[in-house]
């Protein structure tokens, strides 16, 4: 699984999917705007919403998560990269949020 800073995510978000994999109560903090939001937990129930032609790139609050879902995504035939730094960092960053 590869890994993307929060700057190379900001250039490919309407390009490539960014899969938002936080709880609800961590996304009504703000989340990238062209992001889909996907609990971990309910990943598997709702691949259906992915398109596995496009790369994703997944984020959590702070990587681990991300990371986690990220291979698990690249081992069922997508192609999916972590955001280093999750919302943490970008937010952090002052990168734009909705």
């Amino acid at each position: 699984m590869a890994e993307t800073t929060i700057q190379d995510t900001n250039d490919r978000r309407t390009r490539d999917q960014i899969l938002d994999v936080r709880e609800d109560f961590e996304v009504a903090e703000g989340m990238i705007p062209e992001a889909v939001h996907i609990p971990m937990g309910d990943l598997n129930r709702r691949l259906n919403e992915l398109d596995r032609s496009r790369p994703i790139i997944v984020v959590c609050r702070s990587g681990n998560r991300s990371a986690r879902v990220a291979d698990a995504l690249n081992t069922a035939g997508y192609t999916a990269d972590t955001m280093t730094g999750g919302m943490t960092a970008w937010q952090r960053a002052g990168l734009p949020t909705r």
